[in-house]
């Protein structure tokens, strides 16, 4: 890992021995095949606990649950379940892999919900990519669970099919790419702006990526005030005047929301865009796609969060060379670790105990200002934006914005 200092000489970068992850993630999936399993609550010791666990004392729970569904949740684990669904279309940055290779991310998604939220996930990995397919599976499997994590399905399907679960489901709808992605920028963004003296209304943002997560990034930066964001895809920038045939319904959408004016078609290319912005948000899944040249044209006190993972849009110490004041990304190979595992664990094990039935903006702002406000204004720097995924204090600051938006 390559920290990121600031000293009596000013900023420097101490290097620490390259471990060789991947080599060490073979090794430990293979010794434990598999990171997740099932345990029971109640130990059988004897027949008569057979009998009230199972036949025939569990028929009277049947019969309690089928005069009142709710009672699901006070009588079964559903209160607590959630699934975790994928096609396998969309895995991390490295494209489609099919469902048995998403396998390893949705464990590791589970696991995470287990440490850090107790939560049950359990990875429905699906051999299938086709939209109507998948929401009738899910639909068709919704009875056991609590809650429901969209996870890696490409765009623009994804957004249709959690669009479409939240309106035809009664448990809520959690897509990490699109929610998780956007409580966690947002957290970072408003403790950057506290250092660099910026409120929303007059800073200026770019989002690289129009997929899901930069959808969800540029609602959430809507619903605080940010006025000036403009969002860039392989094709260049997302305008009114662009060739409609290059934009599907949600990029529409996504120009409706930031060129309002029509202002945005004079610019041609991601170096137009970010020249003279205040932040850049990166979440392109293109390793490399923001230059030197780039960083040092945007306004001074840059704020850089090239989040695509496994490697950001710009290397975070080339970042800090060309000016930029604060920098963090979704990886954690580096400091400032703008990472969804900071949101999802917590915000869904807050979402169930409070039977949140629809995630709306008004959640996903007050969590993210929660997880900001962990970090005292006095102790705010620029490589310390963001709590530690560790920290304590985390899922009761969680659960109490989620219990003042339920209420």
């Amino acid at each position: 890992m390559e920290t990121l200092r600031e000293g009596p000489k000013g900023r420097r970068w101490a290097k620490k021995e390259k471990p060789n992850l991947g080599k060490e993630a073979l090794e430990l999936h293979k010794k434990l095949r598999g990171k997740i399993e099932i345990r029971s609550k109640f130990p059988i010791k004897d027949t008569h606990d057979i009998s009230i666990a199972y036949t025939p004392g569990v028929a009277e729970v049947c019969r309690a649950i089928h005069a009142d569904r709710e009672k699901a949740f006070e009588y079964t684990s559903k209160w607590n379940n959630i699934a975790i669904v994928t096609d396998g279309t969309r895995t991390l940055g490295l494209g489609k892999l099919g469902a048995e290779a998403a396998l390893p991310v949705m464990e590791g998604k589970a696991l995470l919900y287990k440490q850090f939220g107790n939560v049950d996930a359990f990875p429905i990995c699906l051999a299938t990519t086709d939209i109507e397919e998948i929401i009738a599976t899910v639909k068709n499997i919704a009875p056991v669970f609590g809650g429901l994590n969209i996870e890696d399905i490409e765009t623009p399907k994804v957004l249709e099919i959690v669009e479409r679960l939240d309106a035809e489901l009664d448990i809520p709808v959690f897509h990490d790419d699109q929610h998780g992605t956007a409580v966690v920028t947002l957290a970072a963004l408003l403790n950057a702006m506290r250092l660099t003296k910026r409120e929303p209304e007059s800073t200026s943002v770019v989002v690289a990526g129009a997929g899901s997560a930069g959808y969800g990034i540029v609602k959430i930066l809507k619903e605080v005030g940010v006025q000036d964001i403009t969002v860039t895809d392989s094709q260049g920038v997302i305008s009114k005047a662009r060739d409609l045939t290059t934009m599907n319904k949600y990029k529409l959408e996504l120009a409706e929301m930031t060129d309002r004016d029509g202002s945005k078609g004079s610019l041609s290319s991601l170096a137009d865009a970010v020249k003279g912005r205040d932040v850049f948000v990166g979440v392109s899944g293109i390793k490399g796609l923001l230059s030197a040249e780039m960083v040092s044209s945007m306004n001074k006190d840059s704020i850089v969060l090239p989040l695509t993972n496994p490697d950001p849009e710009i290397h975070p110490r080339l970042a800090a060379k060309s000016g930029a004041k604060v920098i963090a990304t979704g990886s954690y190979k580096f400091e400032n670790r703008a990472n969804n595992a900071l949101v999802f664990p917590f915000t869904m094990r807050a979402i169930l105990d409070n039977r949140v039935r629809t995630i709306n903006q008004r959640l996903l702002v007050a969590v993210a200002n929660a997880l900001a406000d962990l970090v005292p204004k006095n102790s705010l720097t620029p490589f310390n934006i963001l709590p530690d995924v560790m920290d304590k204090r985390i899922q009761p600051a969680v659960t109490a914005a989620v219990k003042s938006v339920a209420k």
